[in-house]
């Protein structure tokens, strides 16, 4: 009796705690049902890029929705938006604009200064993996407004190994030679003010912006000094005489490439695949020559810049935008911009990988980034600029005054 009454109770016992722990349980199933049940959040977003970059954002983004899977209903679309006017795009409606956009990084202070960027929440992260001078494209006051993602938006001379050698690519004179002798050609496009820089930037003639960030400051008229501006404009005019030079476009250099008729020109690693195509083995890439100035050889300057990746302030989804945006440019990715593309990365493990000192046009990218600068110019550079230089490049057939050329060019470049 003594046992079925312990068996009872034994029995009893179990089924309350049976029953407790069923009741304790249940009161914890509907917090992990609803964990288990919830719809994932659904997070849209849209990036613009070149067109050129289609194919390669595309396996990007499927790689990031792969590598996120789960954590949300992605639907992430590209959209082809050129990187020179993303900022126009942009600012014409930043709340119906991309969520991740590519940009060139001369846009960054206009886009900061709409409040279409946010400071980058971890930029010391960011700034630790990327090359100083990207960081230093992606800074306003200090403060990192976007992802690096390129290093390569600069230039650099191409040129054919069977009509120049290495040593006479050291000097725009012993190019011009060697072009005139073999009754080949030597080109740079003065029409373009971005190239033009080239001959002003290491003399000590300056430009660039004033304190406003929009108005610029020139002294490329400057009348004294070991470097006048008046010896540019010479040494131009000097350049533009020889049967071995001729001012044309970028398109004009490539076509010149592939017809035979150009053996060298001041040209990016955009046109890289098609200069090896054409040339082969005797595809050469080395900094800017120097060339002839009153009396002594300056190195050739160049405009320096990259692109970046950019956040919409407005984005409905910040927090993936960012994720999304990091994850484009991390080292992985830079390394397939880099295969797919030929874009020069911005990483710095990937700027010193093995792969990258392979490539000619890269390594040439990457010394004559010892002399060059910021594209900083504001809007009033460019014309006065290209005016002047298409002046020279026709041999000054107005016969103007040099100096009074000059004084209207620093004018015009200086103009609030």
């Amino acid at each position: 009796m003594r046992k079925g009454i312990c068996g009872l109770l034994l029995g009893i016992s179990c089924t309350v705690a049976l029953t407790g722990c069923s009741l304790a349980g249940e009161a914890d199933l509907p917090e992990k049902s609803e964990q288990e049940s919830a719809e994932p959040q659904k997070v849209e977003l849209v990036v613009w890029g070149a067109e050129e970059d289609r194919e390669l954002m595309n396996r990007i983004i499927r790689d990031f929705e792969t590598s996120y899977q789960g954590q949300a209903d992605f639907q992430i679309s590209f959209e082809a938006q050129g990187e020179s006017q993303c900022k126009d795009a942009l600012i014409g409606g930043l709340e119906e604009g991309a969520d991740v956009f590519t940009f060139a990084d001369d846009q960054l202070n206009t886009l900061a200064a709409a409040g279409a960027l946010e400071p980058i929440e971890n930029a010391d992260v960011v700034k630790s993996r990327n090359l100083a001078s990207t960081v230093e494209a992606a800074t306003v006051n200090n403060r990192l407004y976007a992802y690096p993602l390129t290093a390569d938006n600069g230039y650099f001379l191409y040129y054919n190994k069977q009509y120049i050698t290495e040593e006479q690519a050291g000097t725009l004179d012993g190019i011009l030679e060697a072009a005139a002798e073999n009754e080949k050609l030597f080109t740079m496009d003065w029409s373009s003010a971005w190239y033009v820089y080239s001959f002003f930037g290491n003399t000590g003639l300056q430009v660039g912006l004033n304190d406003d960030g929009i108005t610029n400051y020139c002294t490329w008229n400057q009348a004294d000094g070991e470097i006048r501006g008046i010896d540019v404009a010479q040494a131009m005019l000097d350049i533009a005489a020889s049967p071995g030079f001729a001012s044309c476009t970028d398109e004009a250099f490539l076509e010149g490439v592939r017809e035979g008729t150009v053996i060298a020109g001041v040209s990016g690693v955009w046109n890289a695949v098609a200069v090896k195509e054409a040339w082969g083995e005797d595809a050469g890439a080395a900094k800017l020559p120097t060339y002839s100035c009153n009396d002594r050889q300056v190195q050739m300057a160049s405009f320096s810049g990259c692109k970046l990746i950019g956040v919409n302030a407005y984005s409905e989804h910040p927090e993936w935008a960012a994720r999304l945006a990091e994850w484009i440019t991390n080292e992985e990715n830079q390394r397939l911009r880099f295969e797919m593309r030929g874009q020069g990365p911005s990483n710095i493990a990937v700027a010193n990988s093995e792969e990258i000192m392979q490539s000619p046009a890269i390594a040439a990218l990457i010394e004559q980034s010892a002399f060059s600068q910021l594209q900083r110019v504001g809007g009033k550079f460019w014309d006065p600029v290209t005016k002047f230089a298409g002046n020279m490049a026709e041999g000054n057939p107005s016969g103007q005054d040099l100096q009074e050329q000059l004084d209207e060019m620093a004018e015009g470049v200086s103009a609030r």
